[in-house]
């Protein structure tokens, strides 16, 4: 008689699992907003039980977590130097990547500076956040140490930055760049932005 072949699991493996819902929560964020990622909506966008969110996740709220993280992450990493050496090149280009990594995640981006103190969530993600933040310090540091910004405290110098270049990032997409031209606009910002903590010039 024949052996019997075992009966092989078509379960899906946890790890696989997190990460299937993590894709799909990251779906349903980017084409229904910060609004549509609810237990339901991403354990159907997954095609797993809503039990899966809860043992993986504990919840919504820890969903919206796993987002935030994912989003300052690659906000960070995509403003970090990409080696320029120039001072004032480092400084423009992170400028200029905010915005660029805003324009092609904007639910993203409101889900991490629109929605309530969402920085503040947990320990996780202002650990997070924080991380991306320095990646602005580290820049402005380093322009200082050149010689292209004038000293001062680097910590708040890229706060007195950052809530520039979000306020201009936030007046664009509330359609509040009343001059026609957000991209002219912005470079404009960023020339301020220079004039403002580096050298005068003649």
């Amino acid at each position: 008689m024949a052996k019997a072949e075992p009966i092989r699991s078509t379960r899906t493996p946890s790890v696989d699992v997190h990460g299937l819902l993590l894709t799909a929560a990251d779906a349903v964020l980017r084409r229904e907003g910060l609004a549509g990622v609810t237990v339901r909506g991403v354990a159907a966008e997954a095609g797993v039980a809503p039990g899966g969110v809860y043992s993986r996740f504990g919840g919504k709220d820890g969903l919206i977590d796993a987002l935030l993280i994912r989003g300052f992450d690659d906000l960070g990493a995509a403003t970090a130097p990409r080696g320029e050496s120039d001072a004032r090149e480092r400084l423009r280009m992170c400028g200029w990547r905010v915005r660029q990594w805003a324009l092609h995640n904007r639910p993203y981006y409101e889900a991490m500076f629109l929605y309530e103190r969402a920085w503040q969530r947990t320990e996780q993600v202002a650990e997070h956040a924080m991380a991306g933040f320095h990646v602005l310090v580290n820049t402005v540091e380093y322009a200082m140490t050149a010689g292209f910004l004038r000293p001062s405290d680097p910590f708040e110098v890229a706060q007195q930055i950052f809530c520039v270049v979000h306020g201009a990032i936030l007046c664009e997409f509330n359609g509040l760049i009343l001059t026609g031209d957000p991209a002219a606009n912005y470079e404009a910002m960023l020339d301020t932005v220079e004039r403002s903590f580096g050298y005068p010039t003649d």
